[in-house]
């Protein structure tokens, strides 16, 4: 027998469906209340509130738990890499070698863009941020793709999603040379995905840069490890951009704007910046979190807590593992990692923030790696946006296939003026 829920309103007693997922999270079904009793849920920024039932990505943020697909995100750290996973999430299963085979030969294919988009670049001022641009250019990138517009099959899905995932980061790379003054480097076919993102960042007109598998392969698990993650801002923005039946790319620059704010993309960023500010007042990070513990100047401690994870973040579990090695390797000293060890260890201790489960997120270790790689502070979104990639063409996808989708159309509580008569501006 179906589980129902009972809601007891104006004397009446309403049933509503209830709905189970996979891993046995419960949902009360709403869709019939307004129409039965008249009223709406109000949820303020959707905290619990299910938007879709989806297959991608599945979360459980007491346990800190992750899994692409049920593949929790540890195996696929360890095993295997981000094209593989990007392949995985689009089309809901690990490729064989034939099909990961055809996929890499589809972003290879596709790496290039229309040689009209350099006009476009050249439109932008230097002092542009890259994000601004790369969600410009994904946009304008849309407009040589006549067949966005009409029915899509299967095939033509695959070659629209190779073609968005890889362009991607030939126009990343194009921003960011474009913000530094810098001539636009061509993608190669000999090299792989990340490979070749680095290679279009640091390689001169007369030079290529030295590609260190290190660096390569550090980004490449960054990517990973960002490339979906349930529900977020930036995903659910795809989602209802998805719903007006927009296109890939118009959905896919949709999710760059939101994932551009400082409370989602941008917060690994506001690490690296809280960092260099405690080196710059010559602190170890003592001062700083007696500082956050009380409330003085308005500090905040960044990449420690989570609007989801109630425990330590699984991603961050891995790239904190994954950073000594890596700037080990790279021969980087940074004295910013030793604060932030400073900072976990004092965090992880103190009751203060244990009682508010304030553990460090997968923000709090990646702005070093990219440090550490080289990347610039104002492209670590960018970097971001690149990894989220094909989460949101997962999503679009189940959007777009959902026979009984629509449109996405939320309700509100409107609290403003009642009626009120139109008053000629010669007597205001």
């Amino acid at each position: 027998m179906a589980r129902t829920a009972k809601l007891e309103l104006d004397g009446k007693t309403i049933e509503l469906p209830v709905i189970e997922g996979t891993e046995g999270e419960l949902a009360v079904d709403v869709q019939t209340l307004r129409a039965k009793t008249g009223y709406i849920t109000y949820d303020d920024s959707y905290s619990n509130t299910g938007s879709c039932q989806s297959r991608i990505t599945f979360i459980d943020g007491e346990k800190g738990i992750l899994r692409y697909r049920g593949i929790p995100i540890e195996e696929m750290a360890e095993t295997s890499s981000f094209v593989e996973a990007a392949y995985l999430l689009i089309f809901g299963k690990l490729p064989n070698e034939a099909e990961l085979h055809r996929f890499s030969g589809l972003l290879t294919r596709y790496q290039m863009i229309h040689e009209d988009m350099k006009f476009h670049f050249e439109g932008f001022p230097h002092t542009g941020h890259p994000m601004a641009v790369l969600s410009s250019m994904i946009n304008a990138a849309g407009c040589f793709i006549p067949e966005l517009t009409g029915e899509c099959d299967e095939e033509c899905f695959e070659q629209q999603a190779a073609r968005l995932l890889s362009q991607v980061r030939t126009l990343a790379a194009f921003s960011y040379r474009k913000t530094m003054g810098l001539p636009a480097i061509y993608p190669k076919k000999a090299y792989k995905y990340t490979e070749n993102f680095l290679h279009m960042m640091f390689s001169d007109p007369d030079e290529d840069y030295e590609v260190n598998p290190v660096a390569v392969r550090a980004l490449d698990l960054i990517f990973l490890l960002h490339a979906d993650h349930e529900q977020n801002c930036s995903t659910a923005t795809v989602r209802m951009v998805a719903s007006s039946k927009a296109n890939l790319f118009a959905c896919a620059s949709a999710g760059v704007c939101a994932l551009w704010g400082p409370l989602h993309g941008g917060a690994n960023q506001a690490v690296i910046e809280m960092l260099e500010e405690i080196r710059r007042e010559g602190d170890d990070g003592t001062k700083f979190l007696d500082q956050v513990k009380h409330k003085e100047g308005g500090k905040r401690l960044m990449g420690f807590g989570h609007r989801v994870y109630k425990n330590y973040d699984p991603r961050a579990v891995i790239i904190k593992r994954y950073s000594d090695d890596v700037l080990r390797a790279l021969g980087v000293k940074d004295p910013l990692l030793d604060i932030a060890k400073r900072l976990e260890d004092a965090a992880l201790h103190d009751s203060y923030f244990l009682e508010r489960k304030l553990y460090p997120n997968v923000d709090f270790y990646s702005g070093i790696i990219m440090r550490a790689i080289g990347i610039p502070l104002d492209m670590f979104t960018v970097i971001f946006a690149i990894g989220r990639m094909p989460g949101w063409i997962a999503n679009f996808r189940e959007v777009r296939e959902n026979p009984e989708a629509r449109i996405y159309r939320p309700r509100q509580v409107y609290q403003g003026p009642t009626k009120s008569a139109y008053v000629p501006i010669e007597k205001r």
